[in-house]
């Protein structure tokens, strides 16, 4: 992300061909969600340029062929702290760094929760399931020596996966927003595995982690878990999810922003929105959809329908969520430098009043997780 922000002010930054990144997020969506408005009453906006410059050429390719990936494994967790490449599900834990949906309701006290019936049989939504998971992640070529600023985890144990967006924008303060997002995912594993089992509340381990996380940044958040009735997710910012069902994309979580390139975030002075402000899904899921979550990386730089083939052509080809993770995430990276094509981040500055063409150069993380059959499994 770009910028930082507190309740009084916000500085946003675009820079080139958008290697900054922002800070608070928004809503958008084609359903009816509603959610709490909090803070930055009176967000100024200064020097809000976008200057299309163009990417560099080959940078992303050169960068992610001449590096190699990295694995890490533990008995006990699985912690990714930002390294870059392929990470498939360990036995347990491990943690680092668009049609809507029908039926679609909202009725909470805390946050926002929405019951999405993706139609699902009811029959099969009775069938135990679980999350066979793997991932990718690809940092912003500028950030490789620090690790970038994403941060993801997943837990067998817990049945559950997170994505962190830190916000770019505290490295002119001289602070690597890396680190709040990486500390924010770890406490947020911590925090649900903490859960009582059957009874999980993903906005309260989202609570205790933000409460916890005592570094110095601001981040999105995005934790979604597979439980008796389906997937339970929270988000808030503009990274997020999507679900993917005999190749429809049949729902996709919101961003949450206070205005555009401006997304929702939990900030380390309090500063901030607050946990209790991230939205809140149940989704009713069968055996064989997939689920991909990523932060603003991925959805700044392909529509759903992007994303919805390559799930589409990786499954039909027996290719298991590492692998399809990292095909979707080569894609984002190649449209990222597209100047001439559009995305979803040129069409919402274009939308917000500012001259821009083709994609975004940024982190970006996508975990994917294909939903099974775990009597079969």
């Amino acid at each position: 992300m770009a910028v930082c922000g507190s309740r009084t002010s916000h500085i946003g930054h675009f820079v080139g061909n958008i290697t900054a990144r922002r800070l608070q997020c928004g809503l958008s969506m084609n359903c009816t969600v509603s959610y709490n408005k909090r803070g930055f009453e009176k967000v100024r906006k200064i020097n809000m340029s976008l200057r299309n410059k163009g990417h560099p050429n080959n940078m992303l390719f050169q960068y992610f062929t001449t590096h190699v990936t990295k694995r890490w494994a533990n008995p006990k967790s699985y912690i990714e702290i930002g390294s870059e490449g392929l990470h498939n599900l360990s036995p347990t834990c491990f943690s680092s760094g668009t049609a809507s949906a029908p039926g679609v309701s909202s009725d909470n006290a805390k946050g926002e929760e929405q019951v999405a019936n993706t139609a699902a049989d009811s029959s099969e939504a009775k069938i135990p399931l679980k999350l066979n998971s793997g991932s990718f992640y690809l940092p912003h070529p500028a950030k490789a020596k620090t690790g970038g600023e994403d941060a993801h985890f997943m837990c067998t144990l817990t049945q559950a996966i997170g994505v962190a967006d830190g916000v770019g924008g505290w490295a002119d303060l001289g602070i690597d927003a890396g680190l709040y997002a990486r500390e924010l995912m770890s406490n947020s594993l911590a925090a649900i595995q903490e859960e009582p089992k059957g009874s999980i509340d993903l906005i309260r381990a989202l609570d205790k982690a933000y409460v916890r996380t005592k570094a110095k940044g601001s981040s999105t958040a995005c934790i979604v878990a597979l439980t008796d009735e389906g997937l339970y997710a929270v988000n808030l910012g503009d990274s997020g999810f999507m679900l993917v069902r005999h190749g429809y994309a049949t729902f996709k979580s919101p961003a949450q922003q206070h205005g555009f390139n401006f997304p929702y975030q939990l900030d380390c002075n309090n500063a901030g929105d607050s946990p209790s402000s991230a939205m809140v899904f149940k989704i009713a899921v069968a055996p064989g959809d997939v689920l991909i979550a990523g932060t603003d990386g991925l959805f700044d730089n392909l529509y759903d329908e992007d994303i919805k083939v390559v799930v589409l052509q990786s499954v039909e080809a027996g290719l298991g969520p590492q692998m399809t993770a990292q095909r979707i995430a080569e894609l984002a990276q190649q449209r990222a430098m597209d100047t001439n094509k559009s995305s979803p981040f040129s069409d919402g500055a274009q939308e917000a009043g500012f001259e821009y063409h083709g994609g975004k150069l940024d982190d970006i993380t996508v975990v994917v997780s294909y939903i099974t059959n775990n009597e079969n499994s």
